[in-house]
């Protein structure tokens, strides 16, 4: 721990040359590992990796034996690579220059004065301003003031902790409620907010389905790749007898089981779409961040400043004694001048009251959004409460309710009748005013809401305001069931909560312990979550959904947990993050079938080989031109089309449920091949070019099947993809080590093309998976 040589007054904090001296010495609030990857970093997590080993160690077998004109594949793999790390490279720079606008800072008191810098530029012994929303940046200790902060990140317990002055407060916290001015003792890789910064950013919870899967095929596959390899080499020289170069060559031809391209397509295919959303200021802060949001059933929706603009205004105040309207205003612009709260609910206050201190404060009770009121002690004036009126014990006239179910929020100011604490239960309030604020609805909420809920995606609305209010806003904005609400103070226990996430649409006076709770209780319920926020009561939800969404003129907490940042605030924008993410899921599902159907055929076909003692029937040559012309191409280009329906399906089972039928017709076709070789006699090499167009026939079948239904991109893709092929065979044969098929093979081949077509059509039908029954009326109504 550093020793504290110098320590300054308490409110001038550092000079400018104190400053350079301690950034001279590194004690700086640098965070311990960067946030993005160093450009070393990606170039070598994208050339290390097995997939990459496995074909370089084919390749060096392939050299060994003079194979030059089979290893043009290893240029694909250096392609593949390069086109990796160059994207990552991209987005990896557009994270970075998007996170300014949206990097969290910090209030420092440097020669007397307030200024607003990054983090990272906060040093040893600086005298940091905390309020609530703000993140704890670097650990330090409180000289003035008192707040309550959120300590979840480190703890894991969700109740707010006061601190204050003499008292720590740890980095990676964050202000619920309160204001104070504390001095910085630890900073960077000394204190928690490293750590805690890089968890929040990262978002370790988060994982990629798509990736998860295909990591588990090529797992799969590469250890089955060496054995097989190693089976087909000794069976070929210790048992048929060949030379080692050919045997080799045989052998290497098993790098067609490794699904080569699928996951570089993944990949790019995000980046892509997370450029496109930049350009709608839209920070997605994890690639696959974008994948997750595809398959969001539920979205949570926080009112304030996500349905609404968060700028409420005063619209009208009710005296309950029109005499002591003098004492009333004296008492509330003394409040607003010592209160220690800055939400929009004060900022309202403060721009129609003032804030004059008449009376001096005795003491005082920042607000928090568990309590849902605060309190100034003057002394002889009395203890000064302003909060919700079902807090407070209030009872609304008609009039005041009619605003309430109007959308509007209204707020009770008035004298407790004894002395108010942060941690008792408040004493009596007497009212002495009772104040309407109204806030807008944002111009795109209605035409949002309407997206989602066209979409099949339940909607929730999550409040801390009075639910009669959040109903009205939300039947404004065309919220479905924006009738079904309830007032979640008034629930206690789990199961309680866990009804009401059933039963209804819109949750009011719902605590931030409870938002969490909710979020849990649809998960549970098999949903899968989304949860918009802006604020520091929004953390713990923010935290457990799915997909978390911020907005950028909230807290820094909520952005630095969040995986989405909208950095406008607009709300508007997530119907363009859900088309994206349900393009990338959609297009890559459809197009993975056909790369898993020579994954499967050639593990097949290297199991039958060892079996009757057969080489494998391809080259590593003949393989990387269906990698590139029947794989790669058409997937390439039709990755990127426009596909926003909803995700069905898992997606593993799905592909290979698709990839399934076509692998095991070639597998029927080259059975029937070897039966029918001895009876149907044909020049040396011509069964071999029949069985390589038939493959590649059948790869073709499988891209016009997950081309259906065409357009006019689709069916020039496939005929140049098709034209492309059968081309290539015949012009470069000798290449190819394929002889030109005789007439008679030709004829065989279009027989065997229309019984793979038929093998395929009735396996497919066979894997067909069961329709569900539909619903009985009764389960659909609830």
């Amino acid at each position: 721990m550093d020793e504290i040589r110098y320590r300054p007054a308490a409110d001038a904090g550092l000079t400018a040359g104190q400053v350079r001296a301690r950034q001279a010495e590194g004690k700086q609030n640098l965070p311990h590992e960067p946030f993005t990857k160093t450009t070393g970093q990606i170039i070598r997590e994208n050339v290390c990796t097995l997939f990459n080993l496995f074909n370089v160690l084919i390749a060096l077998a392939l050299a060994s034996v003079g194979a030059w004109s089979n290893m043009l594949f290893i240029l694909i793999i250096a392609l593949n690579t390069l086109i990796g790390i160059v994207q990552e490279l991209y987005a990896n720079r557009l994270v970075d220059r998007l996170s300014l606008l949206s990097m969290p800072s910090a209030r420092v008191i440097r020669d007397g004065a307030a200024a607003e810098i990054p983090v990272e530029e906060v040093v040893l012994e600086d005298v940091i301003e905390l309020e609530a929303g703000r993140q704890v940046c670097a650990d330090a200790v409180i000289l003035t003031g008192q707040v309550e902060v959120d300590e979840s990140l480190l703890t894991g317990e969700s109740d707010p902790v006061h601190r204050a002055a003499g008292d720590k407060l740890l980095s990676g916290s964050f202000v619920t409620s309160g204001r104070c001015r504390a001095r910085v003792q630890q900073v960077g890789a000394g204190s928690y907010a490293a750590r805690i910064a890089g968890e929040a950013r990262q978002l370790q919870g988060a994982r990629s389905r798509l990736l998860g899967a295909m990591r588990r095929v090529t797992w799969f596959t590469g250890f089955l790749i060496p054995p097989l390899g190693c089976l087909l080499y000794a069976e070929a020289v210790l048992v048929r007898g060949e030379a080692a170069g050919p045997a080799v060559v045989s052998a290497a031809a098993l790098l067609g089981m490794l699904p080569k391209g699928l996951v570089l397509l993944t990949s790019v295919s995000l980046a892509v779409g997370i450029a496109a959303l930049s350009r709608r200021r839209v920070l997605i802060q994890q690639l696959y961040a974008l994948e997750s949001l595809a398959y969001v059933d539920t979205l949570c929706l926080d009112k304030t400043g996500t349905l609404t603009l968060g700028r409420l205004q005063v619209e009208e105040v009710h005296l309950a004694d029109p005499a002591q309207a003098d004492r009333f205003a004296r008492l509330m612009g003394s409040f607003l001048a010592c209160a220690e709260d800055s939400n929009a609910t004060f900022q309202a206050l403060q721009g129609y009251f003032g804030a004059e201190g008449v009376f001096p404060p005795a003491g005082s009770v920042p607000f928090s959004s568990e309590r849902k009121w605060s309190a100034v002690d003057f002394g002889p004036e009395g203890v000064f409460v302003v909060g919700a009126p079902e807090r407070l014990g209030g009872v609304l006239s008609p009039g005041l309710r009619q605003a309430e179910a109007q959308g509007k929020r209204v707020l009770m100011a008035g004298l407790a009748q004894g002395p108010a604490a942060a941690g008792s239960p408040l004493p009596p309030v007497h009212p002495l005013a009772y104040i309407v604020l109204a806030d807008q609805l944002r111009p795109s909420a209605a035409g949002t809401l309407a997206y989602f809920r066209e979409e099949g995606v339940d909607l929730k609305l999550i409040s801390g305001d009075n639910p009669v209010t959040a109903a009205a806003l939300a039947a404004q904005a065309g919220f479905p069931h924006a009738d079904r609400y309830i007032d979640m103070s008034s629930l206690t226990t789990e199961a309680e909560v866990e009804r009401a996430a059933r039963e209804y649409a819109v949750f009011g006076r719902v605590s931030p312990a409870q938002k969490k709770q909710l979020v849990q209780a649809l998960q549970k319920a098999g949903r899968t979550v989304a949860m918009t926020g802006d604020g520091v009561n929004d953390l713990l939800a923010l935290r457990q959904a799915d997909c978390s969404i911020a907005m950028a003129s909230g807290s820094d907490a909520a952005r630095q947990v969040a995986q989405v940042v909208l950095l406008d605030s607009d709300f508007g924008a997530l119907p363009h993050v859900l088309a994206q993410g349900r393009r990338v899921v959609n297009n890559v599902t459809r197009v993975a079938g056909v790369f898993f159907v020579k994954t499967i055929y050639s593990a097949l076909l290297a199991a039958a080989c060892i079996f009757l003692n057969l080489p494998f029937p391809f080259v590593p040559i003949q393989i990387t031109l269906i990698d590139l012309v029947i794989e790669g191409y058409p997937a390439f280009f039709t990755s990127f089309e426009p596909d926003g329906r909803k995700v069905t399906g898992r997606f593993l089972p799905t592909v290979l449920r698709r990839a399934l039928p076509n692998a095991l017709s070639i597998l029927v076709c080259f059975v029937l091949l070897l039966g029918i070789s001895p009876l149907f006699p044909l020049p040396a090499g011509q069964y071999a070019a029949l069985f390589y167009l038939l493959v590649g026939t059948v790869g073709i079948q499988a891209v016009l099947k997950s081309s259906w239904p065409f357009d006019r991109l689709r069916v020039f893709l496939c005929a140049t993809m098709t034209a492309g092929f059968y081309t290539a065979v015949f012009l470069f044969h000798h290449l190819l080590q394929v002889a030109l098929p005789s007439g008679a093979a030709l004829g065989l081949f279009v027989l065997f093309g229309l019984l793979s077509f038929l093998v395929e059509r009735g396996l497919a039908l066979l894997l067909r998976p069961r329709q569900a029954p539909a619903p009985a009326k009764e389960a659909l109504d609830g």
